[in-house]
Protein backbone atom coordinates (compact mmCIF):
# COMPACT_ATOMS: atom_id res chain seq x y z
CA UNK A 1 0.00 0.00 0.00
CA UNK A 2 1.34 3.46 -0.92
CA UNK A 3 1.66 5.84 1.99
CA UNK A 4 -0.75 8.73 1.26
CA UNK A 5 1.41 11.35 3.00
CA UNK A 6 4.43 10.27 0.97
CA UNK A 7 2.42 10.34 -2.26
CA UNK A 8 1.06 13.80 -1.47
CA UNK A 9 4.59 15.09 -0.79
CA UNK A 10 5.83 13.64 -4.09
CA UNK A 11 2.99 15.29 -6.01
CA UNK A 12 3.71 18.64 -4.35
CA UNK A 13 7.39 18.39 -5.24
CA UNK A 14 6.56 17.50 -8.85
CA UNK A 15 4.17 20.44 -9.00
CA UNK A 16 6.84 22.78 -7.62
CA UNK A 17 9.29 21.62 -10.29
CA UNK A 18 6.71 22.15 -13.03
CA UNK A 19 5.95 25.64 -11.75
CA UNK A 20 9.64 26.48 -11.56
CA UNK A 21 10.22 25.26 -15.11
CA UNK A 22 7.20 27.22 -16.33
CA UNK A 23 8.77 30.39 -14.91
CA UNK A 24 11.32 30.15 -17.75
CA UNK A 25 9.26 28.68 -20.57
CA UNK A 26 5.74 30.08 -20.27
CA UNK A 27 4.27 32.94 -22.20
CA UNK A 28 3.43 35.56 -19.63
CA UNK A 29 -0.08 36.91 -19.33
CA UNK A 30 -1.54 40.32 -18.62
CA UNK A 31 -2.10 39.13 -15.04
CA UNK A 32 1.64 38.42 -14.75
CA UNK A 33 2.43 41.92 -15.99
CA UNK A 34 -0.09 43.55 -13.65
CA UNK A 35 1.47 41.66 -10.75
CA UNK A 36 5.13 42.08 -11.63
CA UNK A 37 5.53 45.50 -13.25
CA UNK A 38 5.17 49.15 -12.36
CA UNK A 39 1.92 49.84 -14.16
CA UNK A 40 0.73 53.42 -14.74
CA UNK A 41 -1.82 52.83 -11.96
CA UNK A 42 1.04 52.03 -9.58
CA UNK A 43 3.66 54.51 -10.74
CA UNK A 44 2.03 57.76 -9.63
CA UNK A 45 1.82 57.05 -5.89
CA UNK A 46 4.40 56.11 -3.29
CA UNK A 47 3.48 54.12 -0.18
CA UNK A 48 4.32 56.01 3.01
CA UNK A 49 2.79 53.66 5.58
CA UNK A 50 0.63 50.57 6.04
CA UNK A 51 -1.64 50.22 9.08
CA UNK A 52 -3.20 46.77 8.89
CA UNK A 53 -5.86 45.20 11.07
CA UNK A 54 -7.06 41.61 10.81
CA UNK A 55 -9.41 39.33 12.73
CA UNK A 56 -8.89 35.67 11.85
CA UNK A 57 -11.49 33.03 12.68
CA UNK A 58 -9.68 29.73 13.24
CA UNK A 59 -12.75 27.48 13.10
CA UNK A 60 -14.25 29.04 9.99
CA UNK A 61 -10.83 29.72 8.39
CA UNK A 62 -12.09 33.19 7.63
CA UNK A 63 -10.46 36.61 7.93
CA UNK A 64 -11.68 40.19 7.87
CA UNK A 65 -9.95 43.50 8.33
CA UNK A 66 -8.54 46.55 6.61
CA UNK A 67 -5.36 48.18 5.44
CA UNK A 68 -5.12 51.94 5.90
CA UNK A 69 -2.60 53.01 3.25
CA UNK A 70 -0.94 56.40 3.56
CA UNK A 71 0.61 57.46 0.24
CA UNK A 72 2.18 60.41 -1.53
CA UNK A 73 1.47 61.62 -5.05
CA UNK A 74 4.78 61.60 -7.00
CA UNK A 75 3.61 62.38 -10.55
CA UNK A 76 2.10 65.66 -11.76
CA UNK A 77 0.05 63.96 -14.44
CA UNK A 78 -1.29 60.56 -13.64
CA UNK A 79 -4.26 58.23 -14.18
CA UNK A 80 -7.42 58.80 -12.19
CA UNK A 81 -7.16 55.23 -10.91
CA UNK A 82 -4.85 53.34 -8.59
CA UNK A 83 -4.02 49.65 -8.62
CA UNK A 84 -4.62 47.70 -5.42
CA UNK A 85 -3.75 44.01 -5.24
CA UNK A 86 -5.73 41.38 -3.32
CA UNK A 87 -5.73 37.75 -4.35
CA UNK A 88 -8.82 35.62 -4.61
CA UNK A 89 -10.77 34.28 -2.84
CA UNK A 90 -10.44 37.34 -0.59
CA UNK A 91 -12.43 40.37 -1.70
CA UNK A 92 -12.47 44.11 -1.07
CA UNK A 93 -15.70 45.21 0.61
CA UNK A 94 -15.28 48.99 0.55
CA UNK A 95 -12.68 51.75 0.26
CA UNK A 96 -12.74 55.05 2.14
CA UNK A 97 -10.66 58.02 0.91
CA UNK A 98 -9.22 60.44 3.49
CA UNK A 99 -11.86 59.41 6.05
CA UNK A 100 -14.39 61.38 4.03
CA UNK A 101 -15.76 59.53 1.01
CA UNK A 102 -16.18 56.10 -0.51
CA UNK A 103 -14.37 55.19 -3.72
CA UNK A 104 -15.66 53.09 -6.59
CA UNK A 105 -13.61 50.16 -7.82
CA UNK A 106 -13.70 47.25 -10.25
CA UNK A 107 -11.94 43.91 -10.20
CA UNK A 108 -9.71 42.30 -12.79
CA UNK A 109 -8.55 38.95 -11.45
CA UNK A 110 -6.34 39.70 -8.44
CA UNK A 111 -6.20 43.43 -9.21
CA UNK A 112 -8.60 46.17 -8.19
CA UNK A 113 -8.81 49.37 -10.22
CA UNK A 114 -9.78 52.09 -7.75
CA UNK A 115 -11.22 55.38 -9.03
CA UNK A 116 -9.55 58.32 -7.31
CA UNK A 117 -10.31 62.06 -7.16
CA UNK A 118 -7.99 64.75 -8.46
CA UNK A 119 -4.82 64.93 -6.34
CA UNK A 120 -1.96 67.39 -6.53
CA UNK A 121 1.72 66.59 -6.87
CA UNK A 122 3.36 66.09 -3.45
CA UNK A 123 0.11 65.76 -1.53
CA UNK A 124 -0.49 62.90 0.90
CA UNK A 125 -3.68 60.92 1.29
CA UNK A 126 -5.11 57.76 2.78
CA UNK A 127 -7.23 54.94 1.45
CA UNK A 128 -8.72 52.61 4.04
CA UNK A 129 -9.43 49.32 2.31
CA UNK A 130 -11.81 46.88 4.01
CA UNK A 131 -11.59 43.23 3.00
CA UNK A 132 -12.92 39.81 4.03
CA UNK A 133 -13.30 36.20 2.97
CA UNK A 134 -11.81 32.74 3.23
CA UNK A 135 -8.14 33.29 2.36
CA UNK A 136 -5.96 30.92 0.38
CA UNK A 137 -4.52 28.29 2.69
CA UNK A 138 -0.88 27.26 2.46
CA UNK A 139 -0.50 23.64 1.36
CA UNK A 140 3.22 23.24 2.04
CA UNK A 141 4.44 26.35 3.87
CA UNK A 142 6.67 28.18 3.46
CA UNK A 143 7.14 26.94 -0.13
CA UNK A 144 3.46 27.28 -0.92
CA UNK A 145 2.20 30.42 0.75
CA UNK A 146 -1.00 31.60 2.36
CA UNK A 147 -2.63 31.33 5.76
CA UNK A 148 -1.81 28.34 7.97
CA UNK A 149 -4.59 27.22 10.32
CA UNK A 150 -2.79 24.43 12.15
CA UNK A 151 -2.63 23.04 15.70
CA UNK A 152 0.26 22.85 18.14
CA UNK A 153 1.43 19.71 19.92
CA UNK A 154 -1.40 20.07 22.43
CA UNK A 155 -4.03 20.36 19.73
CA UNK A 156 -4.61 24.10 20.21
CA UNK A 157 -5.03 26.70 17.41
CA UNK A 158 -1.86 28.01 15.79
CA UNK A 159 -2.01 30.50 12.92
CA UNK A 160 0.44 32.36 10.69
CA UNK A 161 1.09 33.43 7.10
CA UNK A 162 3.85 32.79 4.55
CA UNK A 163 3.81 34.70 1.28
CA UNK A 164 7.21 35.46 -0.28
CA UNK A 165 7.01 35.31 -4.08
CA UNK A 166 3.29 34.57 -3.96
CA UNK A 167 2.83 38.06 -2.54
CA UNK A 168 1.39 39.73 0.53
CA UNK A 169 -1.83 40.32 -1.41
CA UNK A 170 -2.61 36.68 -0.64
CA UNK A 171 -3.80 37.90 2.77
CA UNK A 172 -4.23 41.69 2.78
CA UNK A 173 -4.75 44.45 0.17
CA UNK A 174 -1.66 46.45 -0.78
CA UNK A 175 0.60 47.65 -3.56
CA UNK A 176 2.11 44.24 -4.09
CA UNK A 177 5.44 45.07 -5.67
CA UNK A 178 8.84 44.80 -3.98
CA UNK A 179 9.99 48.19 -5.25
CA UNK A 180 7.65 50.18 -3.00
CA UNK A 181 8.13 49.74 0.73
CA UNK A 182 6.26 51.95 3.22
CA UNK A 183 8.82 54.67 3.97
CA UNK A 184 7.50 55.33 7.49
CA UNK A 185 7.04 51.75 8.53
CA UNK A 186 3.92 49.75 9.26
CA UNK A 187 1.69 48.38 11.99
CA UNK A 188 -0.27 45.16 12.29
CA UNK A 189 -3.20 44.84 14.69
CA UNK A 190 -4.57 41.32 15.34
CA UNK A 191 -7.78 40.63 17.23
CA UNK A 192 -7.78 37.12 18.69
CA UNK A 193 -9.44 35.04 21.45
CA UNK A 194 -8.11 35.98 24.88
CA UNK A 195 -6.35 32.63 25.41
CA UNK A 196 -4.11 33.29 22.39
CA UNK A 197 -1.12 35.61 21.96
CA UNK A 198 -0.53 37.48 18.71
CA UNK A 199 2.97 38.53 17.67
CA UNK A 200 4.11 40.57 14.68
CA UNK A 201 7.01 42.71 13.45
CA UNK A 202 8.81 45.26 15.59
CA UNK A 203 7.56 46.27 19.01
CA UNK A 204 4.25 45.86 20.81
CA UNK A 205 2.46 49.20 20.60
CA UNK A 206 -0.87 48.46 22.20
CA UNK A 207 -2.87 45.70 23.85
CA UNK A 208 -6.64 46.14 24.13
CA UNK A 209 -9.19 43.84 25.77
CA UNK A 210 -12.71 43.69 24.33
CA UNK A 211 -16.00 42.79 25.98
CA UNK A 212 -16.57 39.83 23.66
CA UNK A 213 -13.59 37.98 25.16
CA UNK A 214 -11.08 38.90 22.47
CA UNK A 215 -7.84 40.86 22.76
CA UNK A 216 -6.18 43.08 20.15
CA UNK A 217 -2.39 43.18 19.88
CA UNK A 218 -0.92 45.96 17.79
CA UNK A 219 2.74 45.76 16.70
CA UNK A 220 4.73 48.17 14.59
CA UNK A 221 8.05 48.91 12.90
CA UNK A 222 9.72 52.26 12.32
CA UNK A 223 11.80 51.12 9.35
CA UNK A 224 10.63 50.62 5.78
CA UNK A 225 9.57 47.01 5.31
CA UNK A 226 8.81 44.64 2.46
CA UNK A 227 5.10 43.88 2.41
CA UNK A 228 5.72 40.12 2.23
CA UNK A 229 7.66 40.20 5.52
CA UNK A 230 4.80 41.73 7.54
CA UNK A 231 3.55 38.60 9.26
CA UNK A 232 1.16 37.59 12.10
CA UNK A 233 1.89 34.71 14.48
CA UNK A 234 -0.99 33.62 16.69
CA UNK A 235 -0.80 30.85 19.26
CA UNK A 236 0.01 29.88 22.84
CA UNK A 237 3.27 31.83 23.00
CA UNK A 238 5.57 32.59 25.90
CA UNK A 239 8.25 35.25 25.74
CA UNK A 240 11.72 35.78 27.14
CA UNK A 241 14.12 38.57 26.26
CA UNK A 242 17.65 39.89 26.69
CA UNK A 243 19.97 42.66 25.52
CA UNK A 244 22.83 42.16 23.09
CA UNK A 245 25.68 44.66 22.96
CA UNK A 246 26.28 45.20 19.28
CA UNK A 247 28.26 47.64 17.17
CA UNK A 248 25.51 50.27 17.53
CA UNK A 249 24.93 49.71 21.24
CA UNK A 250 22.12 47.83 22.95
CA UNK A 251 19.93 45.63 20.76
CA UNK A 252 16.74 44.14 22.19
CA UNK A 253 16.42 40.41 21.56
CA UNK A 254 13.07 38.71 22.04
CA UNK A 255 12.11 35.06 21.71
CA UNK A 256 8.50 33.97 21.31
CA UNK A 257 8.06 30.21 21.60
CA UNK A 258 5.38 27.64 22.33
CA UNK A 259 4.71 27.55 26.05
CA UNK A 260 5.81 23.91 26.28
CA UNK A 261 9.19 24.77 24.68
CA UNK A 262 10.05 27.72 26.95
CA UNK A 263 12.84 26.13 29.00
CA UNK A 264 14.36 24.37 25.99
CA UNK A 265 14.34 27.65 24.06
CA UNK A 266 16.00 29.57 26.90
CA UNK A 267 18.96 27.21 26.79
CA UNK A 268 19.15 26.80 23.03
CA UNK A 269 18.29 30.02 21.21
CA UNK A 270 20.45 32.78 22.77
CA UNK A 271 23.87 31.19 22.05
CA UNK A 272 22.88 30.58 18.42
CA UNK A 273 21.63 34.15 18.03
CA UNK A 274 24.71 35.65 19.69
CA UNK A 275 27.01 33.68 17.38
CA UNK A 276 24.97 34.85 14.40
CA UNK A 277 25.09 38.52 15.41
CA UNK A 278 28.80 38.36 16.22
CA UNK A 279 29.58 36.96 12.78
CA UNK A 280 27.19 39.03 10.70
CA UNK A 281 27.91 42.37 12.34
CA UNK A 282 31.58 41.61 11.64
CA UNK A 283 31.03 40.82 7.96
CA UNK A 284 28.00 42.96 7.07
CA UNK A 285 28.01 45.82 9.56
CA UNK A 286 25.34 46.74 12.13
CA UNK A 287 22.12 44.80 12.40
CA UNK A 288 19.89 47.00 10.21
CA UNK A 289 16.90 47.41 12.54
CA UNK A 290 18.06 48.37 16.03
CA UNK A 291 14.98 50.62 16.34
CA UNK A 292 12.63 47.66 15.90
CA UNK A 293 14.67 45.02 17.73
CA UNK A 294 15.29 41.41 16.74
CA UNK A 295 13.13 38.43 17.56
CA UNK A 296 12.66 34.78 16.78
CA UNK A 297 9.12 33.45 16.70
CA UNK A 298 8.40 29.73 16.69
CA UNK A 299 6.20 28.58 13.84
CA UNK A 300 4.82 25.38 12.34
CA UNK A 301 6.90 25.61 9.14
CA UNK A 302 10.68 25.57 8.73
CA UNK A 303 11.10 29.35 8.90
CA UNK A 304 11.24 32.58 6.93
CA UNK A 305 13.05 35.93 6.94
CA UNK A 306 10.26 38.16 8.27
CA UNK A 307 11.88 41.49 9.11
CA UNK A 308 12.63 41.90 12.85
CA UNK A 309 10.28 38.94 13.24
CA UNK A 310 12.19 35.88 12.00
CA UNK A 311 10.12 32.70 12.01
CA UNK A 312 11.68 29.56 13.43
CA UNK A 313 10.65 25.93 13.00
CA UNK A 314 13.90 23.99 13.00
CA UNK A 315 13.12 21.68 15.93
CA UNK A 316 15.84 23.12 18.22
CA UNK A 317 18.64 21.20 16.52
CA UNK A 318 21.61 21.74 14.22
CA UNK A 319 21.42 21.58 10.46
CA UNK A 320 18.28 22.08 8.41
CA UNK A 321 15.87 19.88 10.37
CA UNK A 322 18.70 17.43 10.89
CA UNK A 323 20.18 17.64 7.39
CA UNK A 324 23.49 19.09 6.22
CA UNK A 325 23.38 20.41 2.66
CA UNK A 326 27.16 20.38 2.39
CA UNK A 327 27.63 16.74 3.28
CA UNK A 328 30.64 17.71 5.41
CA UNK A 329 29.09 17.45 8.84
CA UNK A 330 29.86 21.12 9.42
CA UNK A 331 26.26 22.05 8.72
CA UNK A 332 25.07 20.03 11.69
CA UNK A 333 27.04 22.11 14.21
CA UNK A 334 24.83 25.22 13.95
CA UNK A 335 21.15 25.97 13.47
CA UNK A 336 20.58 26.56 9.76
CA UNK A 337 17.31 28.46 10.14
CA UNK A 338 18.60 30.90 12.75
CA UNK A 339 21.69 31.65 10.69
CA UNK A 340 20.22 31.69 7.19
CA UNK A 341 16.92 33.43 7.86
CA UNK A 342 18.64 36.01 10.07
CA UNK A 343 21.15 36.63 7.29
CA UNK A 344 18.23 37.95 5.28
CA UNK A 345 17.95 40.87 7.69
CA UNK A 346 20.92 42.29 5.80
CA UNK A 347 20.27 40.86 2.32
CA UNK A 348 16.58 40.82 1.53
CA UNK A 349 15.16 43.00 4.28
CA UNK A 350 17.73 45.80 4.48
CA UNK A 351 18.71 45.58 0.80
CA UNK A 352 15.61 44.60 -1.17
CA UNK A 353 15.40 44.12 -4.93
CA UNK A 354 12.94 46.05 -7.04
CA UNK A 355 12.04 43.00 -9.12
CA UNK A 356 11.58 39.39 -8.01
CA UNK A 357 13.84 38.38 -10.92
CA UNK A 358 16.79 39.78 -8.95
CA UNK A 359 15.99 37.56 -5.99
CA UNK A 360 19.55 36.24 -6.18
CA UNK A 361 20.62 39.40 -4.34
CA UNK A 362 18.56 38.08 -1.41
CA UNK A 363 19.36 34.40 -1.68
CA UNK A 364 22.89 34.20 -3.09
CA UNK A 365 24.28 36.60 -0.51
CA UNK A 366 22.34 34.95 2.30
CA UNK A 367 23.45 31.52 1.17
CA UNK A 368 27.00 32.85 1.29
CA UNK A 369 26.36 34.21 4.78
CA UNK A 370 26.44 30.57 5.89
CA UNK A 371 30.00 30.24 4.59
CA UNK A 372 30.99 33.53 6.20
CA UNK A 373 29.46 32.42 9.48
CA UNK A 374 31.61 29.30 9.41
CA UNK A 375 34.64 31.38 8.47
CA UNK A 376 34.06 33.57 11.54
CA UNK A 377 33.40 30.69 13.95
CA UNK A 378 35.60 27.87 12.64
CA UNK A 379 38.06 29.49 10.23
CA UNK A 380 38.85 29.63 6.53
CA UNK A 381 39.37 25.92 5.88
CA UNK A 382 36.01 24.95 7.33
CA UNK A 383 34.33 27.69 5.30
CA UNK A 384 36.00 26.47 2.10
CA UNK A 385 34.93 22.89 2.83
CA UNK A 386 31.34 23.91 3.44
CA UNK A 387 31.09 26.07 0.35
CA UNK A 388 32.58 23.37 -1.84
CA UNK A 389 30.20 20.84 -0.31
CA UNK A 390 27.01 22.73 -1.13
CA UNK A 391 27.88 22.57 -4.84
CA UNK A 392 26.21 19.18 -4.90
CA UNK A 393 22.92 21.05 -4.76
CA UNK A 394 23.57 22.96 -8.00
CA UNK A 395 21.39 21.76 -10.88
CA UNK A 396 22.30 24.16 -13.70
CA UNK A 397 18.82 23.50 -15.04
CA UNK A 398 17.80 27.10 -15.68
CA UNK A 399 19.44 30.53 -15.39
CA UNK A 400 19.38 32.18 -11.99
CA UNK A 401 17.83 35.35 -13.47
CA UNK A 402 14.43 34.84 -15.19
CA UNK A 403 12.25 37.38 -17.01
CA UNK A 404 11.78 40.84 -15.50
CA UNK A 405 8.46 42.60 -14.96
CA UNK A 406 6.30 39.50 -14.53
CA UNK A 407 7.01 38.45 -10.92
CA UNK A 408 9.09 35.48 -12.10
CA UNK A 409 11.36 33.66 -9.67
CA UNK A 410 14.67 32.27 -10.91
CA UNK A 411 16.20 28.84 -10.53
CA UNK A 412 16.83 27.42 -7.07
CA UNK A 413 20.50 27.58 -8.08
CA UNK A 414 20.38 31.15 -6.77
CA UNK A 415 21.21 29.55 -3.40
CA UNK A 416 24.25 27.22 -3.81
CA UNK A 417 25.41 28.47 -7.21
CA UNK A 418 25.04 32.08 -6.14
CA UNK A 419 26.96 31.36 -2.93
CA UNK A 420 29.73 29.66 -4.91
CA UNK A 421 29.83 32.59 -7.34
CA UNK A 422 30.48 34.97 -4.44
CA UNK A 423 33.08 32.62 -2.97
CA UNK A 424 34.76 32.51 -6.39
CA UNK A 425 34.80 36.31 -6.62
CA UNK A 426 36.18 36.58 -3.10
CA UNK A 427 39.09 34.22 -3.89
CA UNK A 428 39.79 36.13 -7.10
CA UNK A 429 40.14 39.34 -5.07
CA UNK A 430 42.50 37.66 -2.60
CA UNK A 431 41.85 40.47 -0.14
CA UNK A 432 39.41 39.66 2.67
CA UNK A 433 39.64 43.16 4.12
CA UNK A 434 38.47 44.56 0.80
CA UNK A 435 35.77 41.90 0.46
CA UNK A 436 34.48 42.60 3.97
CA UNK A 437 34.45 46.35 3.29
CA UNK A 438 32.39 45.74 0.17
CA UNK A 439 29.79 43.72 2.08
CA UNK A 440 29.63 46.29 4.87
CA UNK A 441 29.54 49.10 2.33
CA UNK A 442 26.61 47.52 0.51
CA UNK A 443 24.54 47.47 3.69
CA UNK A 444 25.41 51.05 4.61
CA UNK A 445 25.11 52.52 1.10
CA UNK A 446 21.79 50.82 0.33
CA UNK A 447 20.39 50.80 3.86
CA UNK A 448 16.60 50.45 3.78
CA UNK A 449 16.55 50.77 0.00
CA UNK A 450 15.12 48.83 -2.89
CA UNK A 451 17.60 48.33 -5.73
CA UNK A 452 18.17 46.68 -9.08
CA UNK A 453 20.54 43.73 -9.25
CA UNK A 454 22.74 45.62 -11.71
CA UNK A 455 23.30 48.33 -9.11
CA UNK A 456 24.72 45.80 -6.65
CA UNK A 457 26.94 44.26 -9.33
CA UNK A 458 28.29 47.66 -10.34
CA UNK A 459 28.98 48.60 -6.73
CA UNK A 460 31.04 45.44 -6.21
CA UNK A 461 33.06 46.06 -9.37
CA UNK A 462 33.65 49.70 -8.51
CA UNK A 463 34.84 49.02 -4.97
CA UNK A 464 36.92 46.01 -6.07
CA UNK A 465 38.60 48.05 -8.78
CA UNK A 466 37.84 45.30 -11.28
CA UNK A 467 34.95 44.80 -13.69
CA UNK A 468 33.16 41.56 -12.74
CA UNK A 469 30.30 42.09 -15.21
CA UNK A 470 31.28 39.07 -17.29
CA UNK A 471 31.55 36.89 -14.20
CA UNK A 472 28.05 37.84 -13.05
CA UNK A 473 26.73 37.30 -16.57
CA UNK A 474 28.25 33.81 -16.75
CA UNK A 475 26.93 32.52 -13.45
CA UNK A 476 23.57 34.30 -13.38
CA UNK A 477 22.34 34.25 -16.98
CA UNK A 478 23.71 30.95 -18.30
CA UNK A 479 23.81 27.36 -17.09
CA UNK A 480 27.33 26.78 -18.42
CA UNK A 481 30.10 25.93 -15.98
CA UNK A 482 33.32 27.72 -16.99
CA UNK A 483 36.10 25.41 -18.16
CA UNK A 484 39.76 26.20 -17.56
CA UNK A 485 41.81 24.25 -20.09
CA UNK A 486 45.43 23.45 -19.35
CA UNK A 487 48.04 22.23 -21.81
CA UNK A 488 51.36 21.03 -20.41
CA UNK A 489 54.36 21.66 -22.66
CA UNK A 490 56.90 19.75 -20.59
CA UNK A 491 59.83 19.87 -23.08
CA UNK A 492 59.71 23.66 -23.05
CA UNK A 493 58.82 24.01 -19.38
CA UNK A 494 55.60 25.88 -20.17
CA UNK A 495 52.00 25.53 -19.10
CA UNK A 496 49.29 27.01 -21.33
CA UNK A 497 45.83 27.99 -20.13
CA UNK A 498 42.58 29.45 -21.48
CA UNK A 499 38.83 29.61 -20.72
CA UNK A 500 36.21 27.70 -22.68
CA UNK A 501 32.42 27.32 -22.34
CA UNK A 502 32.15 30.94 -21.23
CA UNK A 503 30.45 34.15 -22.34
CA UNK A 504 32.59 36.43 -24.49
CA UNK A 505 33.50 38.83 -21.69
CA UNK A 506 34.13 36.25 -18.97
CA UNK A 507 37.26 37.55 -17.24
CA UNK A 508 37.62 35.86 -13.87
CA UNK A 509 41.17 36.34 -12.54
CA UNK A 510 42.62 33.42 -10.62
CA UNK A 511 44.87 33.52 -7.60
CA UNK A 512 46.50 30.12 -7.19
CA UNK A 513 47.91 29.66 -3.71
CA UNK A 514 49.92 27.03 -1.90
CA UNK A 515 51.45 26.92 1.56
CA UNK A 516 54.00 29.59 0.68
CA UNK A 517 53.56 30.23 -3.04
CA UNK A 518 51.05 32.41 -4.87
CA UNK A 519 50.48 32.94 -8.55
CA UNK A 520 48.14 35.44 -10.24
CA UNK A 521 46.86 34.67 -13.72
CA UNK A 522 44.09 36.18 -15.82
CA UNK A 523 42.92 33.63 -18.37
CA UNK A 524 40.93 34.65 -21.43
CA UNK A 525 39.48 32.67 -24.34
CA UNK A 526 42.92 32.78 -25.99
CA UNK A 527 45.87 30.62 -25.00
CA UNK A 528 48.41 32.16 -22.67
CA UNK A 529 51.42 30.53 -21.04
CA UNK A 530 53.64 30.72 -18.01
CA UNK A 531 56.93 28.97 -17.26
CA UNK A 532 56.70 25.79 -15.20
CA UNK A 533 58.90 25.80 -12.13
CA UNK A 534 59.37 23.40 -9.27
CA UNK A 535 57.60 25.86 -6.96
CA UNK A 536 54.49 26.58 -9.07
CA UNK A 537 53.75 23.34 -10.92
CA UNK A 538 51.51 21.88 -8.23
CA UNK A 539 49.40 25.05 -8.12
CA UNK A 540 47.82 23.92 -11.42
CA UNK A 541 46.59 20.62 -9.98
CA UNK A 542 42.92 20.54 -11.15
CA UNK A 543 41.33 19.68 -7.81
CA UNK A 544 43.15 22.55 -6.10
CA UNK A 545 41.72 25.07 -8.55
CA UNK A 546 38.23 23.56 -8.58
CA UNK A 547 38.16 23.57 -4.80
CA UNK A 548 38.61 27.34 -4.67
CA UNK A 549 36.66 28.38 -7.78
CA UNK A 550 33.38 27.21 -9.26
CA UNK A 551 34.72 25.98 -12.58
CA UNK A 552 35.97 22.79 -14.23
CA UNK A 553 39.61 22.17 -15.09
CA UNK A 554 40.53 20.09 -18.16
CA UNK A 555 44.03 18.98 -19.09
CA UNK A 556 44.12 18.75 -22.88
CA UNK A 557 46.65 16.93 -25.06
CA UNK A 558 46.92 19.54 -27.78
CA UNK A 559 46.17 23.15 -28.45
Amino acid sequence: MIDKTFLKTCLLLIGALILQNNAFSQEYTRADTLRGSITPERAWWDVMRYDISVTPDFDKKYTAGYNNITYKVIQEKHPDRMQIDLQQPLAIDSIVYDDSRSLNFSREGNVYHVETPVQTMGSEHQVKIYFSGKPHEAVRPPWDGGWSFSRDEKGRPWMTVTCQGLGASIWYPNKDHQSDEPDRGASLNMRVPKELMAVANGRLIEKMEHQDGTISYKWGVENPISNYTIIPYIGHYKNFSEEYTGVKGKLDLNYWVMDYHLEKAKNYMPPEVHNMLNAFEYWFGPYPFYEDGYKLVETDNTGMEHQSNVSYGNWYAGGYRGRDGSGTGLGLTWDFIIIHESGHEWFGNNITTNDLADMYIHESFTNYSETLFLDYVYGEEAANDYNFGIRRGIQNDQPVIPAYGVNAKGSGDMYPKGGNMLHTIRHSMDDDKLFKNILTGLNLTFHNQTVNGDTIQEYISEKAGYDYAGVFEQYLTTTKIPVLQLYIDAPNDQIFYRYQNVVDNFNLPLVLKGSSEKLNIQPTREWQSIPITSSNQYLFTPWRIEYMYYLKVEIVKER
